[in-house]
């Protein structure tokens, strides 16, 4: 029997994937639950999984071209004696609309490829087979491990590298990273670096006059954008004194604490005294969420951009959120997030101030009631409180609201609480 296989929905918001590369050739045999093909969707590339066994018969759709989501990309015999009938298939179905997917001449069980998504049960098994990354699988048969007696605990109980690691006696990299972070250092022994230079973002060359076409991700924020517009929104900016926020960070720095991070806590906290501005606008009324889950805007180098997201950011302690910050940052920068790891944000935050920009307005993303966005900390001359005149660093930040939902009061509150606990209490956010 002929199996297609189809152009996973690897988002709620994907209408075509990509394919990135196949894993297996024409004529190549596929074992259930094997990847056969790796597909970019709005926001990563995601490995694909066969529900069946069988000869990989023919590849419609090849690497580096796009697909809309539940078209035919390729065909699965079942025996050898089907793959010339498959390829003939595939010719057919090459020549047809894309909208027209199933073939008119041979009847075909069609059926999904499995992609580890939101809407897949969190189990390290599923339909009698175990589901596990193909790095856990390499690494199971090299550690000899029996992946059916491990559970998984990447994303949606995927069987993950570290698993593996963790079976067969070693320590995981990723832990093992984690734990030489948290060893405290005598002052004689800290070396403080010097502060990295900004994030690069070089646009490709290209021709006067040329149209270049949109990867996923750009177009992905095409569509977010284009939903943006139905919302009405208001901006409110607050000027904040970063004097105690600068020493804090010199103090921790030297143990991987991350500015994003410091930032993030800080407006994760904020926001447990006012819910509203982490809430959103749904037809039923105003939506709270059970945690408090903040994206962080980050600029691929390829062009567009992601909102990695720290769950639950306001019960994390702050060396924690920053090795979370930068596993999310490497992982999003190499197209392998997860779904729910860009998908899941509450409230944004997007700074540009690495860049010395002082102030600017962000766009509301959909789904969301508030983006806040960060200006640089800069020396300004002010006058003090005893009637003097004085240098303080001082930085820009200006809010982005749903005014369907949240008024100029509710915004200006929160921003002022959060200025009181960046500029008098920001020893707690160590805590």
């Amino acid at each position: 029997m002929i199996k297609e296989i189809f152009m996973p929905a690897l988002s709620s918001t994907m209408t075509e994937g990509k394919i990135v590369s196949w894993q297996k050739t024409s004529g190549d045999w596929v074992e259930k639950g094997e990847t056969v093909v790796v597909v970019e969707s709005d926001k990563a590339d995601m490995d694909v999984e066969s529900f069946f066994s069988g000869y990989l018969a023919t590849i419609i759709v090849e690497a580096g071209d796009v697909a809309p989501v539940g078209s035919t990309i390729g065909l699965l015999a079942e025996t050898e004696a089907e793959i010339e009938q498959a390829k003939q298939q595939g010719v057919t179905t090459l020549n047809k609309e894309p909208a027209n997917t199933s073939s008119s001449t041979t009847p075909v069980a069609t059926a999904p490829i499995s992609t580890a998504t939101e809407n897949q049960e969190n189990s390290s098994r599923r339909n009698g087979r175990i589901i596990a990354s193909p790095r856990a699988r390499k690494l199971a048969k090299d550690l000899k491990v029996d992946l059916s007696t491990l559970k998984g605990n990447g994303p949606h109980g995927r069987i993950v590298a570290e698993d593996v690691e963790m079976a067969a006696g070693r320590i995981p990299a990723v832990v093992a990273a984690s734990a030489k972070s948290t060893i405290p250092t005598t002052p004689t022994q800290v070396s403080i670096p010097a502060p990295p230079p900004p994030p690069s973002v070089v646009s490709a060359p290209v021709t006067p006059g040329q149209v270049v076409p949109m990867n996923s991700l750009q177009n992905a924020v095409v569509r977010n954008m284009n939903v943006s517009l139905s919302v009405p929104t208001f901006h409110v900016g607050y000027t904040i004194t970063t004097d105690n926020l600068d020493r804090l960070y010199k103090q921790i720095k030297s143990k991987g604490v991350t500015m994003t991070a410091i930032l993030a806590k800080a407006v994760a906290i904020t926001l447990q005294k006012h819910p509203l501005l982490n809430a959103v606008y749904v037809d039923q009324g105003i939506q709270y969420p059970s945690g408090i889950n903040i994206a962080v805007a980050v600029a691929m180098p390829d062009g567009g951009l992601i909102t990695p997201v720290l769950p639950n950011a306001d019960k994390m302690d702050i060396y924690s959120l920053s090795r979370t910050w930068k596993g999310l940052v490497d992982r999003a920068r190499a197209k392998q997030l997860q779904a729910n790891e860009y998908s899941t944000g509450t409230f944004t935050i997007s700074n540009l101030g690495m860049f010395g920009v002082n102030r600017f307005d962000a766009i509301l993303p959909p789904a969301q009631g508030s983006i806040l966005a960060i200006g640089a900390s800069q020396p300004q001359v002010v006058a003090t409180d005893d009637g003097m005149i004085g240098v303080k660093r001082q930085m820009e930040v200006n809010i982005t609201c749903d005014h369907r939902i949240i008024y100029g009061a509710d915004a200006a509150a929160f921003l002022q609480d959060l200025a009181n606990l960046i500029e008098n209490n920001s020893q707690s956010l160590t805590m």
